[in-house]
């Protein structure tokens, strides 16, 4: 997808009204407005960037101007596409653009530079950055995949001198990462037309990119024991790329002159935290640091530890739980990787912890920050589910400061699950009135599809249909049923009963019980399916098709949401010393928020309360 298409010879008509007609599509196709400095890049880089164009002879070949990165909310620039001077195969070339005029290395970083417009922030590598690009586009983007030789990237600092940015050219060139400046003008007209034949239309090349098909990102945890033992399986895009860079950095920093750094990134449903926790893994681990990884869900954990153990079970040590810092020596560790970290409780101790620890009194994300030089904090505020989970920027910010560390916070904007819609998280979010504004019409988006059912048979129909055509497909619900254990003859017991239609919830334990996969793996094992799963069992995980059961305990009346406490089955919310109705409240919310979110290309909606069903289905039409 993409916000503008049009052949070089075709830009100058619309030249002047370029950054309104962008804008326009923008909103129509996002729902939000660009920022200034997106609107001056339009204006001052892409006519730039045309004119080198013209002075190629490449008045033929085809822009595709902001074009989205499949399965994302990320877009390049500019993708060129037309014809291999060559071989008279289609051929691609990724343009980043920045309007920088000087720039120069972040410290002694390779990847890291820091531009004076941004007020000497670090940021990725430009190179790096549309490097990135490309591999991702070659990963998910099947006829790429299949001739990835077609496909270049540059970067071009138009307004920048050779002199303003020789830092930069430090790091050596690849045929994805080149980069120019406006100073070398002749050099990337000629580098233009080494890759792009003038007088050759460049349409069918760009038809061919735009009906390729679009192969989803290999599953996080079905990846991760190459991630750990081997190599990298995932790309890292932009403000990724920037939260891996800043610790990498900061762990050489802090054996280099013995400080110590806490970083925290936050950002919301499938925007990357979880790729870049086990990229880090992958990197450290393979540089000899000592690192770890831990999570407050014994799902996530036990999943993770399932396939990244899967040909060296010593592997799987790496990973474990956030209460197991209790008695940790400081700075033990150059990493700790605290992922989930909204799962965060007050306090290690439970009834399992030793009686001369459990009066210490010390709060758990002391321990965490002690643990390690550079604690990495990954969170999701809106995920908060439990009571007792105090996870959030704001109390890992005011712990570290009481402990005199230094906070680095990144902030990733962009959406990686469900299917990189912007627009379809910001629903929700309004929808559950997690964010202002009241909920609001579904409009539909091109990467994911939202549909509303009038009963749980449709919706397992639609599911069992995802699933049959080889996707994987999942149903959870909000914890409004009673929850058995197995019968004696190991089957399971259907409490999650609708009208005549029932399903069993996903086994509790850590066993596998009538081919049924434990609680831990019930997201990620395919004999999950058929089983209703909960929050505690979704959070974390991600599938390619969502079936959401609303219960009871989540009722639309008179114009507004209502939570029944007294449906509510979760014996964390019953405990009304503990959760007061507005802790209540807001749980549940994020409770259904964490449900609706977990699917990559679909969600399909089906409510218990009829007056609910009516009202989403008038906002899904």
């Amino acid at each position: 997808m993409h916000l503008l298409r049009t052949s070089v010879r075709g830009f100058s008509s619309l030249e002047a009204h370029l950054a309104d007609y962008i804008a326009e599509q923008m909103s129509i196709q996002t729902g939000r407005r660009p920022a200034a400095s997106e609107s001056r890049s339009w204006e001052r880089s892409l006519p730039a960037l045309r004119a080198d164009l013209v002075s190629a002879g490449l008045d033929d070949v085809e822009m595709l101007i902001e074009y989205q990165l499949p399965l994302t909310s990320k877009r390049a620039d500019v993708v060129l596409a037309g014809v291999h001077p060559k071989t008279g195969q289609p051929s691609y070339v990724v343009v980043e653009l920045k309007q920088w005029s000087a720039a120069e290395r972040f410290e002694d970083s390779d990847t890291l530079v820091t531009v004076e417009q941004y007020g000497h922030r670090a940021v990725t590598h430009p190179a790096l950055q549309v490097a990135d690009y490309c591999e991702y586009l070659s990963s998910f983007t099947v006829m790429l995949a299949e001739q990835s030789h077609s496909l270049a990237g540059v970067a071009y600092l138009h307004n920048a001198t050779d002199q303003g940015v020789a830092d930069l050219r430090r790091r050596a060139t690849t045929k994805q990462s080149a980069l120019f400046t406006g100073q070398d003008r002749g050099a990337f007209v000629e580098y233009l037309r080494s890759l792009l034949a003038p007088g050759e239309s460049g349409a069918e090349a760009a038809d061919r990119l735009l009906r390729s098909r679009i192969s989803p990102s290999k599953q996080l945890l079905a990846a991760a024991a190459d991630e750990v033992q081997r190599r990298e399986q995932f790309v890292l895009l932009d403000e990724q790329r920037d939260a891996f860079e800043h610790v990498m950095h900061a762990v050489n920093r802090a054996r280099r002159s013995n400080t110590k750094t806490a970083v925290v990134v936050s950002g919301g449903p499938g925007s990357g935290k979880s790729v870049i926790a086990l990229s880090l893994m992958g990197e450290l681990s393979r540089q000899g640091r000592a690192v770890m990884h831990a999570t407050g869900s014994k799902s996530f954990t036990q999943t993770l530890r399932k396939v990244a153990g899967k040909r060296a079970p010593a592997v799987a040590k790496l990973f474990t739980y956030f209460n197991s810092f209790m008695t940790a020596e400081p700075n033990d560790l150059d990493c700790l990787i605290l992922d989930e970290a909204h799962r965060i409780r007050e306090t290690s101790v439970n009834r399992y912890t030793r009686k001369e620890l459990r009066n210490s009194g010390r709060p758990q994300i002391h321990e965490l920050l002690s643990a390690a030089r550079v604690p990495v904090f990954l969170l999701d505020e809106h995920q908060v589910v439990r009571p007792g989970e105090m996870g959030t920027v704001e109390d890992i910010e005011a712990h570290a400061a009481a402990l005199g560390i230094r906070v680095e916070h990144i902030n990733l904007n962009d959406q990686f699950r469900c299917g990189g819609s912007e627009a379809y998280v910001d629903w929700v979010q309004r929808l559950l009135g997690l964010k202002p504004g009241g909920p609001i019409p579904w409009r539909g988006d091109d990467g994911f599809e939202v549909s509303v059912v009038d009963t749980p048979e449709e919706l397992e129909h639609f599911l069992t249909a995802r699933s049959e055509d080889g996707y994987s497909a999942r149903m959870a619900a909000g914890y409004c049923w009673p929850w058995s254990d197995p019968r004696s003859d190991g089957s399971l017991v259907p409490d999650v009963q609708i009208e005549g239609w029932a399903r069993p919830w996903n086994l509790r334990g850590e066993r596998s019980v009538g081919g049924a996969p434990p609680a831990a793996l019930w997201a990620s094992d395919p004999a999950g399916f058929g089983q209703v799963g909960c929050v505690y069992t979704a959070q974390g995980f991600e599938y390619d098709h969502a079936g959401v059961i609303i219960g009871p305990d989540f009722v639309w009346r008179d114009g507004r949401w209502l939570t029944m406490r007294e449906v509510n089955r979760d014996p964390d919310f019953r405990n009304r010393t503990k959760v007061s109705e507005a802790d209540f409240d807001r749980l549940v919310r994020n409770v259904y928020k964490v449900l609706l979110t977990r699917g990559m290309q679909s969600v399909s909606i089906y409510s218990t309360d009829a007056q609910t069903r009516e009202f989403l289905r008038g906002l899904v039409c």
